[in-house]
């Protein structure tokens, strides 16, 4: 899903329901744009290690995907 298919998502469920956006997604967002700062600084610990095993890379990967998810939620933040 694009960030205007994102937009066009949130722009229709506000239409059905007037208000939600402010009132249910704009702390949503708020809460994936500040995680999505804070997560890479998780990085900093499992790179200095090294990612020899399998569970450190386990971890990794689902910083990374848990990265990837709150940057696509939390985009729009700042443009409220």
């Amino acid at each position: 899903m694009s960030s205007s298919s994102a937009n066009e998502l949130f722009a229709l469920v506000d239409d059905a329901v007037p208000g939600v956006s402010r009132t249910l997604f704009a702390p949503v967002r708020g809460v994936a744009f500040w995680t999505a700062i804070v997560l890479p600084f998780l990085y900093v610990p499992l790179l200095a290690t090294g990612l020899q095993s399998s569970a450190v890379r386990t971890a990794f990967a689902v910083l990374v995907l848990a990265n990837v998810i709150a940057l696509f939620v939390g985009h729009s933040y700042i443009n409220q």
